[in-house]
């Protein structure tokens, strides 16, 4: 089967990649990923331009923490946090951070300055989920903002991670290998 899967940057050039995987800076302390781009399905990446675009006549741009995740991170995070409310139990098969649909996304200014939100990403509290009844001021004003625009495109939202959503629209697994693609 055809991979679909492309590279986000190549249909959004002005979004920001942090994909905190691909460094030391995440809750593993340690490199998961071989790979610094994020990549998505196409069908994705193009309804996650449209929330771009609306975005940016906002004055905000999307920032990209996690994309697709290879299986063999999914488990590595499983052996580390055996917590299914964090993170996905991998043992009957792949996850949906696999299927190159859902993605962990933050609100940033256009420059990619960054702004008050919820949390910080990977963090393991009450404070991540979407109950937002314990924010005030900008914080909220950015969730929301980023909540209900991701919604209008198709996203829907993970209830104890603010920053995930997966698209709407779902997809078979593919076996997909980043650090082999020439983009």
């Amino acid at each position: 089967m055809k991979s679909d899967f492309v590279r986000v940057k190549d249909y959004i050039p002005d979004i920001y990649v942090e994909l905190h995987y691909a460094t030391e800076r995440n809750f593993t302390h340690t490199k998961v990923y071989d790979f610094d781009e994020a990549y998505l399905r196409k069908g994705t990446t193009l309804k996650l331009k449209k929330v771009q675009e609306e975005l940016k006549e906002l004055g905000y741009s999307l920032k990209i923490w996690d994309a697709y995740r290879p299986f063999t991170a999914q488990q590595y995070f499983w052996e580390l946090i055996h917590d299914d409310e964090f993170v996905a139990d991998p043992t009957n098969g792949p996850k949906i951070h696999n299927f190159g649909n859902v993605l962990d996304v933050t609100l940033v200014k256009s420059d990619g300055s960054e702004i008050e939100m919820p949390t910080e990403f990977d963090d393991f509290t009450s404070q991540a989920s979407r109950d937002y009844s314990w924010l005030t001021g900008d914080p909220l004003k950015h969730v929301l903002l980023l909540e209900e625009t991701m919604e209008k495109y198709g996203f829907i939202g993970y209830d104890g991670e603010w920053w995930h959503y997966t698209d709407e629209d779902s997809y078979d697994y593919v076996e997909f290998k980043p650090n082999e693609r020439h983009s």
